[in-house]
């Protein structure tokens, strides 16, 4: 050969090499990640799985620990090396036998989580409406000794304005103006029961506490009009503090390392049903989102941890303690952001937590996500709420990022309840929460800068008072400004 034909063919060598290395563009890295997830998505199948040999989950339960293993070791099965138990103490708590009998007549009731291990009152049961601080502050007296009876939501024809409280907040409330026991009127029509806990704390409370149907609270607040009516309630429970364990899968970044994203959901459920809704369709997602990056080679700059949070159902127990371990060992300031999926399916867009400094990020993100499927509607917010595992995250001023989930809103009827079974679960949704989340986390994980940073003590104050949190954050006990 010449050294002319020499040249030549080592140039072609060169411009093949070099046409083997071209760089994907992320419209091209997401048509690929979207193929396969569309192609062996797991989240549906593994979800059905877990409900069908495992059942609920609730924390500090035998089915508790099976779902705990069951997870860990889909994470190993899915290629993660690092994959460690975190485990944790918690006082767990179940229920045994509930009765209530208003006015000698049996009610069909539920207990709701952390009343007394055993409880037996009989009071007069007072209407506190919505069971808002404005309630009780228009007669201060009017429960002392006595039953309270509030609705879970706003009822129609209240003042414009209000803002709602969790059923933990309205117990507490109850117990503030001395009530020795609170009935909560579900939403739901058909006679369907809500449990979930009345503690704002996680610890046991000092009252019974139950919810009963909305036709049987309706038609008492009704008699309520005409006359005085009486309650008895009875309850046993069980407490034991027992070892509970976050999964935690870690997927180490290719150029920032020591920079962690974190991306969550609450593996655990009540024990009514199943929990396929809450939280099936957000933790399995999560565990399809951990295959999908493994499956698809991702690896993005920063670091990725993959988190099955147990204990939130009880009081945010797992990741609560997630977050104090590490800001006792001081590595709190290495995690940027945490995504949280909590009931989170068909995503259409996208609502960012605390202070951004790039909205177009997600925007942009959101443009590029649409280019795979129009059923995203790259809607966007900053705002955040309570009740979750991303709120101690929140509290310490770690930026949060869910999804704007377009799911049936009928099946929200059945969380905490005893219809939340995987009959609810919609396969595609569920699958656009793997294809769209897994877009959304690798793109955060790997952006040149992130579109907002940690916030500091009083920027996070202010945070929370710009989106009407305070309140709820001091009832609670977390609230931990001085004023």
């Amino acid at each position: 050969m010449n050294k002319t034909a020499l040249l030549i063919l080592c140039a072609c060598i060169l411009s093949a090499c070099g046409e083997t290395k071209k760089e994907e563009t992320q419209a091209e890295l997401f048509a690929r990640i979207d193929t396969e997830i569309k192609q062996n998505a797991k989240a549906y199948s593994t979800l059905k799985e877990a409900t069908e040999t495992i059942g609920h989950r609730l924390t500090g339960s035998e089915n508790g620990a099976k779902a705990e293993e069951y997870t860990f070791n889909k994470f190993k099965e899915y290629g993660f090396e690092d994959v460690q138990y975190q485990t944790f103490e918690v006082e767990a708590w179940a229920r045994e036998t509930v009765a209530l009998a208003i006015d000698k007549a049996p009610v069909k009731v539920v207990t709701l989580g952390h009343s007394p291990i055993k409880a037996d009152v009989t009071g007069e049961i007072i209407d506190m409406g919505n069971g808002l601080e404005a309630d009780y502050e228009a007669h201060p007296e009017s429960v002392k000794g006595k039953i309270s009876l509030v609705y879970i939501n706003i009822l129609e024809g209240s003042p414009e304005g209000l803002t709602n409280l969790h059923r933990s907040e309205k117990t507490a409330l109850a117990m503030k103006y001395g009530a020795i026991g609170i009935i909560i009127i579900n939403q739901v029509p058909n006679g369907v029961l809500l449990t979930g806990t009345a503690s704002v704390t996680g610890a046991l409370i000092p009252i019974p506490a139950v919810c009963i149907g909305m036709e049987d609270g309706m038609a008492l607040k009704e008699k309520l009009k005409d006359k005085s009516v009486s309650a008895h309630i009875e309850m046993t429970n069980k407490s034991d503090v027992i070892k509970a364990r976050n999964v935690v899968a870690t997927l180490k970044g290719s150029e920032i390392p020591e920079e962690e994203i974190v991306i969550g959901g609450h593996l655990d459920s009540w024990d009514l049903a199943t929990g396929a809704i809450d939280n099936g369709i957000g933790s399995f997602a999560v565990l399809d989102i951990a295959r999908a990056f493994k499956a698809n080679n991702l690896t993005p700059k920063r670091t990725i941890k993959f988190i099955m949070f147990m204990g939130e159902e009880q009081g945010l127990l797992g990741s609560t303690y997630l977050v104090e371990e590490a800001v006792k060992n001081n590595t709190i300031d290495r995690i940027k952001y945490m995504m949280n999926l909590d009931m989170s399916g068909n995503p259409i867009g996208m609502n960012a937590g605390g202070k951004l400094e790039d909205e177009a990020f997600f925007k942009d993100l959101g443009a590029a996500i649409q280019q795979q499927d129009t059923i995203y509607q790259n809607t966007f917010s900053n705002r955040s709420g309570l009740h979750s595992d991303h709120q101690p995250f929140m509290l310490e001023g770690v930026p949060t990022l869910s999804v704007h989930s377009n799911l049936d809103r009928s099946i929200y009827g059945c969380y905490h309840s005893d219809c939340d079974d995987f009959n609810l679960v919609n396969e595609a949704h569920v699958t656009n929460t793997s294809r769209f989340g897994t877009m959304m986390l690798y793109a955060l994980a790997d952006a040149p800068k992130l579109p907002a940073i940690k916030m500091d003590s009083e920027t996070t104050k202010q945070f929370m008072i710009d989106n009407n949190l305070k309140e709820k954050l001091i009832i609670g006990g977390d609230w931990k400004w001085e004023e």
